[in-house]
């Protein structure tokens, strides 16, 4: 196996730091706290030390990300998560497999890395991916329902 010199897991939250900055993460998290869409003045108060623009510019690019939904109210905008921190973490790594698949190169590899990986963390986890696999090759519970068996 190689070791790379660097990691993609940037501070003390890795999973999101890959992709996005430390301010953009304490903005998502801010907003999922929230649970309500928030104004650049509602998140100002998380935020001691941080310029209203500064927060303001951070907000619009999570926005145009794909991230962050957001509306007009009156002349300022509130923005809201459009999915949870779940299924963000579950669309990046779907994105990053994905893009890894798409090389045509072999899956043998990719499968193997996975499964050391798991191996690794947590041995239960394989009894789980193992129950998937055996799903998926004869068909889920709620497929086969929907096709009468």
């Amino acid at each position: 196996m190689i070791h790379l010199p660097f990691s993609l897991r940037r501070g003390p939250r890795g999973d999101l730091g890959a992709f996005f900055g430390k301010l953009e993460v304490r903005v998502l998290e801010a907003l999922w706290r929230r649970r309500q869409p928030a104004s650049v003045r509602d998140l100002q108060g998380d935020f001691p030390g941080t310029a209203y623009t500064t927060l303001m510019t951070t907000l619009d690019r999570l926005h145009r990300k794909g991230v962050l939904g957001r509306m007009k109210a009156g002349r300022a905008f509130l923005y809201r998560p459009i999915c949870t921190r779940d299924e963000l973490r579950l669309g990046l790594a779907e994105n990053a497999i994905g893009i890894i698949l798409g090389t045509g190169v072999s899956t043998r590899p990719l499968l193997s890395f996975l499964l050391e990986a798991v191996s690794r963390r947590d041995a239960a986890v394989l009894d789980e991916m193992e129950r998937l696999v055996r799903e998926k090759r004869n068909g889920t519970p709620a497929e086969s329902q929907r096709r009468g068996r």
